[in-house]
Formats: structure tokens, sequence, C-alpha cells
């Protein structure tokens, strides 16, 4: 019997959100020195310029900033290196031939613990425009205009 292990988000990347349309999201096991998973437990992680590609049949993340860990001394790894994501063959070729055909980018969406393990989740992402982008404003503002009108209409009521 397997217990449902707890999951800890250490990092979204909330501008990948801004600027793609996120079509599919997988999961991935990332590849880590030791230094730099006690630097990811303390949160001290940025994912806001990184991506993925795809380099010898193997997932590399780019870009994913972990800073240095305090007490590592001569074993802290460089904060920007490029990490292999850990993923089966047929997922890795299957998002290689959308991101070559399709104009599609993988975007890391999210770090985050799940039990003693630290996974990412990446999105097969296609580029908003700017009018996509302003019409996803309008429909947030639209959203939280309605929110607010429901809290308000409950107060009057109660």
């Amino acid at each position: 019997m397997q217990k449902n292990p707890s999951v800890k988000v250490l990092a979204n990347n909330k501008k990948a959100y801004h600027d793609y349309f996120v079509e599919e999201k997988f999961e991935a096991g990332i590849s880590l020195a030791g230094t730099e998973v006690k630097s990811i437990r303390l949160g001290r992680l940025n994912l806001k310029d990184s991506y993925c590609s795809v380099k010898n049949g193997e997932m590399i993340l780019q870009g994913l900033h972990i800073s240095p860990y305090e007490k590592g001394n001569i074993f802290n790894k460089d904060p920007l290196r490029d990490r292999k994501l850990l993923m089966h063959r047929k997922e890795i070729d299957r998002l290689f031939g959308k991101v070559k055909q399709d104009g599609y980018s993988i975007i890391p969406l999210q770090v985050y613990l799940k039990g003693p393990y630290v996974k990412v989740e990446i999105g097969l992402c296609k580029g908003k425009k700017l009018y996509d982008k302003r019409e996803s404003a309008a429909k947030e503002s639209a959203k939280r205009d309605m929110e607010r009108s429901m809290r308000i209409d409950r107060r009057k009521d109660g």
C-alpha cells in the first residue's frame, strides 16, 4: 500500500503563464548535486528565464539559478549550470518532435518536493502574442471584479 507523498512547492514560474499558453504538463526528476538539493530545500532558486532543450536524446534544463549553499565550500556547483531532467525516452522524443515542427517551447513551470525527491513540472507551451496577453489580463480583471462584487453582496445580505 503506497502512501500519497506530501508535495511542497518551492518555486513557481508565473512569467511562463503570462507569456505562454500551456498545452500540456509533465513531471520530471532533476539530476542535482548534494549542495544544490540543500540550497533548493531552503528555497534559494529562480525559474524566471529558464527553459528546456533536447540534446543528444536527453532533456536539459537551462537557465535555472540555484544559489550556492553557504556551508558547501568546495562542493558548490555553478549556479547557472545545465541540469539533466529525468524523463522517459518516449516523452522526450514526443516533446522534441512537437518543438521541432509546431513552434512549441518547453518551459519549467514549478519546482517542488514530492516526498524526498525534487521534481520539476514542465509545460509544452505556445507563445502568446501581445493581444493574447491583453485578453488574458482583461479576463483576470473581470473575474476579480465579479468575485469582489459577490463578496460585497454577501455582506449586505448577512
